[in-house]
């Protein structure tokens, strides 16, 4: 894979670090590092002045933040160099609170698209060159013009994967598919090309669509009928490496992108894991391409310490396996027995699309004292006896142990246990939800706050003040105050680490 930055971005962002602060006096806009820095006061001005902004909302304590913060950078670099008029800027979200507010921004970073004062939400990578493709994609024509096999051979070297639609005829309806899946396609460049010398260059007779890449077979020719849908699949299927290494670079991808079912293979190379096992996982892979992503995880990486902790894997299962199903709620499936053999691999992913596995729920052992508090304890195994125990209404916190807002939560919570721990009709408990999953809730966020309501059985969910009067008064009223409305999507909190509890980051 190609790596390193070009020498002309190179100067361009060593041109804009010899002055890393300056200001735009007459729109009084700091400019940090070729990033426009905003605020209320200026914000309005910036996105409707300017035809095309990125603007990225950030906390600065954020560790995706920081992490997305050089190849930011990079991007604005990449963008003067080529004498581009989008703009990239920054909201820090922690001081420009209001502002925050005002987007939607419920989680870090949140990166948003500004057309003339109009926001779309970014979709793309988070890497300076998955930036750049993406902005110019949403601002440009979606395939770039080749017109000599130079045009191609350039275009083609330029990125770890392009793709290249070969059509005689560019206002025909085949070239118009192929161009509507280009500007719906945001990872990748397009190119579309009518030249004969380019059309024997690479063999293509007649229209044709072509995939060039870097890695595993280098190409990969489009077969069958040309539709938007079909050619979006295609390139799903064939613009990842058979088996992807997650990282900060390929989890937008991976989590992302339109397959949803993803092998996770769990593997420490300081133990030799990825040497003995990375040619069974290719092997294995080639059957299930387009159907399921083959994706390795290295368990010595301190960030992905946290990814074995919501699987509720420990060190030692590692080697281990998990497949994972991404729809509206993501299903977990575990192995009777982890065989990494490629047999082994191939006979676990069958069964799971031939959907003979069933859902793997995580439990914790049931404390002997569970009961003994204010607030009750809840695991999986007795959550559903005490929950919807039709003689009393029972209030549940889902946490996390990490999060920051439950930890602020908990002397709240343990004191509304203590009010009601003699109230015959009112019971009050917890449930770690990182450890101990439901098969009939999912919880996506932290905290979570529902009340089962005693006789029905009905769940209302709180979404008032997180304080002992107003968790009281929510009790007190049968679930009606602070309740949250029917349609209310679920706030995804951020914890003190900066991480938010999503699916597509785990």
């Amino acid at each position: 894979m190609r790596v390193g930055v070009p020498v002309t971005i190179l100067l361009a962002i060593v041109a804009i670090t010899a002055t890393t602060v300056t200001a735009n006096e007459e729109d009084n806009i700091t400019i940090d590092e070729g990033v426009l820095v905003l605020t209320k006061t200026n914000f309005v001005k910036a996105t409707e002045d300017n035809e095309f902004v990125l603007v990225e909302f950030y906390a600065p304590w954020c560790g995706h933040c920081k992490a997305l913060a050089p190849e930011y950078v990079k991007a604005a670099a990449s963008l003067i160099e080529k004498g581009s008029d989008i703009k990239l800027g920054k909201v820090d979200a922690t001081e420009e609170t209001e502002l925050a507010e005002e987007h939607g921004v419920r989680g870090y970073p949140t990166l948003k698209f500004f057309r003339s004062g109009k926001p779309v939400e970014y979709n793309g990578g988070r890497q300076a060159d998955d930036i750049v493709n993406w902005l110019l994609k949403k601002t440009g024509p979606p395939a770039k013009a080749i017109g000599s096999v130079e045009d191609a051979k350039a275009f083609i070297e330029e990125k770890t994967v392009v793709i290249i639609g070969f059509f005689k005829d560019q206002e025909s309806a085949a070239a118009k598919e192929f161009l509507s899946a280009a500007s719906t396609t945001d990872d990748h460049p397009f190119g579309i090309t009518s030249d004969d010398a380019v059309f024997t260059e690479y063999g293509v007779s007649g229209e044709g669509i072509v995939l060039f890449k870097d890695f595993d077979e280098k190409k990969n020719v489009y077969e069958g009928e040309i539709e938007e849908s079909e050619i979006i699949k295609f390139v799903a299927a064939n613009s990842l490496p058979l088996v992807v290494d997650f990282n900060h670079e390929t989890a937008s991808k991976i989590f992302g992108g339109e397959i949803k079912s993803h092998l996770l293979i769990f593997l420490s190379k300081e133990a030799g894991h990825y040497d003995a096992h990375i040619e069974a996982c290719r092997g294995a892979a080639k059957a299930f391409k387009g159907q399921l992503l083959f994706v390795t995880i290295n368990t010595d990486e301190e960030d992905h310490a946290r990814i074995l902790e919501f699987f509720g894997m420990k060190k030692e299962e590692v080697p281990g396996l998990r497949i994972i199903k991404l729809e509206e709620d993501m299903a977990k499936y575990k192995p009777a027995k982890y065989d990494l053999s490629e047999s082994g691999l191939t006979s676990f992913v069958q069964s799971f699309l031939d959907g003979k596995l069933k859902q793997h729920l995580l439990s914790q052992e049931l404390p002997e004292d569970w009961d003994k508090e204010g607030v009750k304890v809840l695991v999986s195994s007795n959550f559903d006896e005490v929950a919807f125990n039709k003689g009393v209404d029972v209030l549940v916190e889902f946490y996390a142990p990490w999060c920051g807002h439950c930890k602020q939560l908990a002397p709240i919570f343990d004191q509304l246990g203590d009010k009601f721990k003699d109230n015959d009709e009112i019971l009050i408990a917890k449930m770690d939800a990182t450890a101990n999953e439901l098969e009939h809730t999912k919880i996506q966020s932290f905290p979570t706050l529902k009340l089962y309501k005693k006789e029905t059985n009905e769940v209302v969910e709180y979404n008032g003040e997180r304080t002992l009067e107003g968790l009281s008064k929510f009790l007190e009223t049968g679930g009606v105050y602070g309740q949250a409305a029917p349609d209310d999507e679920d706030d995804e909190e951020v914890d003190e680490e900066g991480d938010v509890p999503a699916k597509d980051e785990l």
